[in-house]
C-alpha cells in the first residue's frame, strides 16, 4: 500500500517559506496610487514565493501542499477593486506558479480563518464571509487550480445549531466555491454526529480531525474506537474516496491540550489507509520529515 501523502501547511520553520502582508490601517492611508505600488510590490513578491514553495515540497517528496490563505491582503475589500486589478497585471505568474504544482504531481488545498461564518445569524457577517470565500475561490482559479475537491477550500461549520441553514445554503454558492468545499469538524460547534449530515445533505465532503474530534468529547487519546468510525463515515462523503483528507495533530501536553504538538508523536491506527493527511504540527517541514522517515510513532 502506498504511503500517505503528508501535507505542509503554509509555512515552513526555516526561512524558505514566508509570505508578506500589510495591514489595512497603513494600507488605508495611501493614496490611490501608493496603494497600486505597494500591492503591486507585495503581490508579485508573494507569487513568486508561492513558486518556490512549490520547489521546496518537490525538492522534499511532499506531494499536498496547503496554500496560505493571506497571500493576497486587501484583495477582497468591499468598494475597492485594487488588489483585483493587480491579480489581473499578474495573470502569468500566478499561471506559472499553479503550474509549477501541478508538473510537481503536488496537490493544493486552501483553508480560510475561522471568521468566515456564512450561517451566521448576522446578514452582515453572512456577506462579508461570501464575499471574503469567493475571493479565496478566485484566488485558485487564477492560479489555474481545478474546481473541484482536488484542490479543497475548507470551512469549519461556523455558528453552532445552524448546520440546517449551512446545508441549505451551500447549493447556491458560487461554482467556484461550491464545486471545491468540503467541511471540517471542531472542538466546539461542530462534533462530527453534527457535521455529518450537513456533509451529506449538501454533497461536500467531510475533512476529519481526530484531535479535534478528542478535545471535544473529552476521549482518552485518538485509539478510541469513534475515531475509525468517523474516519470510514467521512470517506463516504468523498468522490472519489481516494481524495480523502484528514488532519492530524498532537496535543502539545497531552491528549486533551488543544494546543498542537512540534512533532508528531502518535499517528492513530485508524489513519493507517487514508491516502492524504494534513500535518497541523508546529514543526512544519521538521514534523513532515520525521514522519516520512517513519520516525513518529504509528499507531
Amino acid at each position: 500500500m502506498r504511503a500517505p501523502a503528508y501535507g505542509l501547511v503554509c509555512l515552513t520553520v526555516g526561512p524558505e517559506i514566508r509570505f508578506r502582508t500589510i495591514t489595512l490601517s497603513r494600507y488605508q492611508v495611501l493614496s490611490p496610487a501608493e496603494r497600486e505600488a505597494k500591492l503591486l510590490d507585495l503581490y508579485a513578491d508573494n507569487v513568486a514565493r508561492v513558486q518556490r514553495a512549490a520547489a521546496f515540497c518537490a525538492a522534499r517528496g511532499i506531494r499536498l501542499y496547503r496554500l496560505s490563505s493571506s497571500l493576497f491582503p486587501m484583495f477582497d475589500l468591499e468598494g475597492d477593486d485594487t488588489g483585483r486589478a493587480v491579480l489581473d497585471h499578474l495573470a502569468p505568474q500566478l499561471r506559472a506558479a499553479g503550474q509549477a504544482f501541478r508538473e510537481a504531481g503536488i496537490r493544493v488545498l486552501m483553508h480560510p480563518e475561522q471568521f468566515i461564518v456564512l450561517n451566521s445569524d448576522r446578514p452582515e457577517v453572512r456577506r462579508s464571509s461570501l464575499r471574503t470565500l469567493a475571493a479565496h475561490a478566485e484566488t485558485l482559479d487564477r492560479f489555474g487550480f481545478e474546481r473541484t475537491t482536488w484542490n479543497l477550500l475548507l470551512l469549519h461549520g461556523g455558528k453552532g445549531g445552524r448546520g440546517a441553514d449551512l446545508a441549505a445554503l451551500i447549493p447556491d454558492l458560487p461554482d467556484a466555491v461550491r464545486l471545491r468545499l468540503g467541511l471540517e469538524n471542531d472542538e466546539r460547534a461542530y462534533g462530527p454526529a453534527e457535521l455529518l449530515p450537513v456533509c451529506e445533505q449538501a454533497g461536500v465532503p467531510f475533512v476529519f480531525d481526530a484531535h479535534h474530534h478528542v478535545v471535544r468529547e473529552g476521549l482518552p487519546d485518538q485509539e478510541d474506537p469513534s475515531v475509525r468510525a468517523w474516519v470510514l463515515q467521512a470517506r463516504r462523503t468523498w468522490h472519489p474516496p481516494e481524495w480523502q483528507v484528514v488532519h492530524l495533530s498532537n496535543g502539545l501536553q497531552g491528549p486533551q491540550d488543544r494546543r498542537h504538538s512540534y512533532l508528531i508523536a502518535h499517528v492513530p491506527r485508524a489513519y493507517w489507509d487514508v491516502p492524504w493527511i494534513e500535518v497541523e504540527a508546529k514543526g512544519k517541514e521538521e514534523a513532515l520529515a520525521a514522519l516520512m522517515k517513519g520516525t513518529g510513532e504509528a499507531g
